[in-house]
């Protein structure tokens, strides 16, 4: 009786032990958090000095990737600067800063004056739609098909920078998966994954790409050159060259190189290449935009030339119009992307919220990209229906429900959350082509993934000897083979379309 107590006692200590090791990573891991939270928040303009009644306004939380800083208009402008992050964490812990006093942003919202919107529809189509970073069937795929593997700083101590470099290759080698599949239904753009390679512009564990990738990388650029697929990417909110801090501006500098090189080493045909751009977001406005501006033209000049070829400028939510930016990007000769969602947000005086009146400035848009023989793309995203406040506004919707009056030859990224089902949409709306690809789903089965036998026995009436006969034998689940080139495809019949709000279609059912 004695042993068996001192056994249980062991047993207990043992596993109060491990619960309390445990406790103390879960520990280690939150404190880890807190301070890359505050030093994001020391080394930007949004700390404050204790007492400051902005502090008391502001709060942040974390939300999905592909999803942007959102400050709230009513902030004060020269609270708008955001801190640099290394990494993947510019897509997968952006902070969302936003005023906690949003009602009377509600009110505002409610009562600003209606949109004008023009009427006209871009068709027939004959440009390219795409969609940003995920593939949403690929990413519920068994195993998953996606881009954006990535891990904390720790697992760099921890397991050695050739850990990271895998996570990369990995992500790198899915991109001709996702390539292929949305060529298969005529979607021929896509945004790649600004944190594909983790941690590679970072300060102290960064890394160069050739040394390792160019490999797998040309290899993607093969399969888009043969397919005729453009890829773009954009780089994080905390990309800024307008940024009055010197650690800013270099840590922008250093991811601005890391995309190029990640480009670049797709190896894509001239035009191709040309076309495969980094948007770019002004930033903040640092107390002026005339200063800002000022610093944007001394560090533009400083970038090297291939990323200079590269970097476009896009309109955003929360401080830059369109009237904003175009005159610098027509002094500098940079192409400036039209975001029709961030301009219903934040618009000049002198035109109105709406696509009617943006229409007047399409051909000074134009040029920027035509002088640069660089193939022009949009923006196009909608807000979601309940939306009010300038807060609420600024959220992507699962879906949009129309096209822009754009030119009807030009590529168009629809940033929604449903991602390539949006762009499906799309096409079932105005029959675009290759609207009649594909087809729905069957909820929560799949025809397009490798499967064992499952055998059942069946119950059979009993013989003379009073033993269960089968005549049929088992019966079950026979076995599925997939090759790797149907592998996640949809199948004999195409079905990989699932209805808006049925996301939960793709996943086994529980």
């Amino acid at each position: 009786m004695s042993n068996r107590k001192t056994k249980v006692i062991g047993d207990i200590g043992e596993s109060v032990e491990e619960a309390m090791h445990k406790l103390s990573e879960m520990e280690h891991k939150l404190q880890n958090a807190a301070r890359k939270e505050r030093l994001a928040v020391e080394t930007s303009d949004l700390h404050v000095e204790e007492g400051s009644t902005v502090a008391s306004d502001i709060r942040s939380k974390i939300h999905s990737p592909e999803k942007e800083i959102l400050p709230t208009t009513c902030m004060k402008a020269d609270r708008l600067k955001r801190a640099p992050l290394g990494g993947p964490e510019d897509e997968l812990a952006i902070t969302n800063i936003f005023n906690v006093e949003d009602d009377k942003g509600s009110d505002q919202g409610a009562n600003r004056p209606p949109p004008v919107n023009s009427d006209r529809l871009p068709l027939p189509w004959a440009g390219r739609l795409g969609y940003a970073c995920l593939n949403t069937y690929l990413r519920n795929a068994n195993p998953p098909v996606f881009s954006s593997r990535t891990c904390q700083m720790a697992s760099i101590l921890e397991r050695g920078q050739k850990y990271v470099q895998e996570l990369g290759l990995a992500n790198a080698r899915d991109i001709v998966k996702m390539i292929q599949w949305n060529h298969k239904y005529s979607i021929n753009f896509m945004r790649l994954s600004s944190g594909m390679f983790p941690f590679a512009s970072h300060e102290e564990y960064g890394y160069s790409l050739a040394l390792f990738a160019a490999d797998v990388l040309a290899e993607a650029g093969k399969v888009a050159a043969e397919l005729g697929h453009r890829l773009t990417i954009h780089p994080g909110q905390f990309t800024q060259i307008g940024s009055p801090k010197k650690e800013v501006v270099a840590a922008a500098v250093r991811d601005l190189n890391y995309h190029d090189e990640m480009l670049s080493l797709l190896k894509l045909p001239e035009q191709m290449d040309r076309d495969a751009v980094m948007v770019l977001h002004m930033g903040g406005v640092y107390g002026g935009k005339e200063a800002t501006l000022n610093r944007f033209r001394e560090n533009y000049a400083k970038l090297s030339d291939s990323v200079k070829r590269r970097l476009v400028l896009e309109n955003d939510d929360v401080a830059w119009s369109v009237h904003d930016l175009l005159p610098i990007c027509e002094e500098l000769n940079i192409p400036l992307v039209l975001d029709y969602h961030h301009h219903n947000i934040i618009f000049d005086p002198c035109v109105r919220e709406g696509t009617e009146d943006i229409i007047g400035l399409y051909d000074r848009i134009k040029k920027t990209w035509t002088r640069k023989k660089i193939t022009q793309k949009m923006h196009y995203s909608e807000q979601t229906a309940s939306a009010v406040s300038p807060q609420e506004r600024r959220k992507h919707s699962a879906r949009v429900k129309t096209l822009p009056p754009c030119d009807p030859d030009m590529d168009l990224m629809i940033e929604a959350n449903d991602k390539e089902q949006a762009v499906f949409e799309l096409m079932r709306t105005f029959k675009l082509p290759g609207w009649d690809s594909f087809n729905d789903i069957v909820p929560y089965e799949r025809e397009d993934e490798p499967r064992k036998a499952v055998k059942k026995a069946k119950k059979g009436k009993k013989n003379t000897n009073g033993v269960s006969s089968n005549a049929d034998g088992d019966i079950g689940i026979p076995e599925r083979i997939v090759g790797a080139e149907d592998f996640a495809m949809g199948g004999p019949n195409n079905r990989v379309y699932w209805p808006e709000g049925m996301e939960d279609w793709l996943r086994p059912k529980k």
